[in-house]
C-alpha cells in the first residue's frame, strides 16, 4: 500500500521561485568588471549575492516547516521498522 506523503517537490511553483533566486543570486546579467557603487563595504554584485542567500534560506525555511510532511513520513518508518521485529 503506497501512502502520500507532503512533499515540496510536488508543487511546481516552489521549483519556479527557487529557480529565479538562484538566476538573480549569480549576477551575470551585470556589466563586467564593474564594482561601484560600494554598499556596505562590498560592490553591490557582492551585496546582490548576499541578500539572494539570506532570501533562498528564509524561503527554504518556509518550505520545509509549511510544505513537507515529516510527521507521517516518520510514523510511516517506524511502522515499517515495527514489524519486521
Amino acid at each position: 500500500m503506497e501512502k502520500s506523503f507532503k512533499e515540496p517537490i510536488r508543487y511546481k511553483w516552489i521549483w519556479i521561485v527557487l529557480a529565479v533566486i538562484t538566476l538573480v543570486g549569480v549576477p551575470w546579467y551585470l556589466p563586467q568588471g564593474s564594482i561601484y557603487p560600494i554598499i556596505l563595504g562590498f560592490p553591490y554584485w557582492a551585496f546582490i549575492s548576499a541578500v539572494s542567500t539570506v532570501v533562498l534560506s528564509f524561503f527554504l525555511t518556509y518550505v520545509i516547516r509549511n510544505f513537507w510532511d515529516m510527521k507521517s513520513f516518520i510514523n510511516e518508518a517506524n511502522e515499517e521498522g515495527g514489524s519486521d521485529e
